[in-house]
């Protein structure tokens, strides 16, 4: 085993919130926030639901944890997310000052935690996150790749 046993429980979490998007014809990212080992933060993507463009599951996620610490600083939290965040959710992860950030797949096309750019890794900020990667990547790759091959066969192309 590489990662303690809770970091693959709270990562299979954040899969089930992914289900959650495939579930609803999104694409399956999902997120969870951890603070002292629960959850406080959930969220799957859902920028087509609610029509926004930053409905992203890492995003929601965040926001749902500072609401329910009362403080925009998320400190001493860990974030679980099934890909790796966009430019864009990673600004979101530095500013809520994350601990440590787990992610699954790396996105070759959008990521921003050591794919195409790695935001995270720089030492222009006064906050650190640690990153690892890699928890159960086949898994998050499986769900997505399932939700684009159902949008290719239904003719409908979405750019990632």
């Amino acid at each position: 085993m590489l990662f303690a046993e809770h970091v693959y429980k709270f990562m299979y979490s954040a899969l089930q919130e992914a289900e959650k998007a495939l579930n609803e014809d999104e694409v399956p990212v999902g997120a969870i926030v951890v603070y002292n080992n629960k959850i406080i933060g959930r969220g799957y993507n859902q920028t087509e639901r609610l029509k926004d463009s930053t409905a992203h599951a890492e995003m929601l996620a965040l926001t749902a944890a500072s609401n329910n610490l009362g403080n925009k600083f998320l400190t001493e939290c860990d974030l679980y997310v099934t890909v790796e965040p966009c430019i864009m959710c990673t600004g979101a992860i530095l500013l809520s000052r994350i601990k440590n950030l787990y992610f699954a797949a790396f996105e070759p096309k959008f990521g921003a935690c050591g794919s195409l750019y790695n935001l995270v890794d720089n030492s222009f900020y006064n906050h650190k996150v640690n990153v690892y990667s890699g928890i159960y990547s086949d898994e998050s790759k499986k769900l997505l790749a399932s939700y684009f091959k159902r949008k290719r066969t239904t003719n409908f192309y979405y750019p990632l």
